[in-house]
């Protein structure tokens, strides 16, 4: 049984319609990415399952309808959503920005673990704890908002444009970690403009184009597609 199930999903942003007929799902430990251009409705898709949008259609997560749900229950079901822009709290420490991720969470030590896990996909924020978000580079501001996600214990993490703006030195790091995090176990939704950097993470590929889905397939089924390639592997 799929993870999360999206069937028919419309969202409209008034009368412009954003997604439309949207189907598409995740596997338990199913690294999925989401490719297209801009304006395609990738950030809408999470936003729809993360709830912060409101959406039409069926959206089932472990075989719950998410229709209903406020965004608040969503995380309390195990969806964790990183944004695009990583939407930190510039004035806090990087410790208390990962914490936030723990909000509705009491079980101690198991946060404390979490904590570690953290600091383990992304060492550098060990030594920076105490700095305040605001004085990291944008590599190590996406690595927080990463960590502040994987604090919730997610069993589905929705990633928007982890890449954007960072140094590519640090955008292998990410990647590396990404990598890491499904291997763990953690199922990840992931919208990403770097169609290499994509496919070579992800067990699946959906390409939305004008709020629909055009493509889908593996990698490597999508590499030998001449539009794919064209299109987003400029070769």
């Amino acid at each position: 049984m799929p993870l999360l199930e999206i069937e028919g999903l419309v969202v409209h942003y008034g009368k412009a319609i954003a997604l439309e007929g949207v189907t598409l799902t995740v596997e338990p430990g199913e690294l999925v990415g989401v490719l297209g251009p801009n304006g395609a409705g990738k950030t809408t898709l999470l936003k729809a399952v993360s709830r912060v949008v409101p959406a039409s259609g069926r959206l089932s997560f472990k075989n719950r309808d998410l229709g209903p749900m406020p965004a608040h229950k969503v995380v309390g079901e195990g969806i964790c959503h990183c944004p695009e822009g990583r939407r930190l709290f510039p004035e806090l420490t990087v410790l208390k920005n990962l914490m936030l991720g723990a909000y509705l969470r009491d079980d101690k030590d198991g946060i404390a673990a979490d904590l570690e896990r953290v600091y383990g996909l992304f060492p550098v924020l060990r030594e920076r704890r105490t700095q305040q978000a605001s004085t990291l580079s944008g590599g190590e501001q996406q690595m927080v908002a990463i960590g502040r996600a994987l604090m919730g214990r997610p069993s589905l993490l929705l990633l928007d444009e982890p890449s954007v703006g960072i140094a590519h030195r640090l955008k292998n790091e990410i990647f590396r970690a990404i990598r890491d995090i499904r291997d763990s176990g953690t199922a990840i939704l992931l919208v990403e403009q770097d169609a290499r950097s994509a496919m070579a993470v992800a067990d699946r590929i959906y390409v939305l184009e004008h709020g629909r889905v055009t493509h889908e397939g593996t990698p490597a089924s999508l590499a030998d597609d001449d539009s794919i390639r064209q299109a987003y592997l400029g070769v």
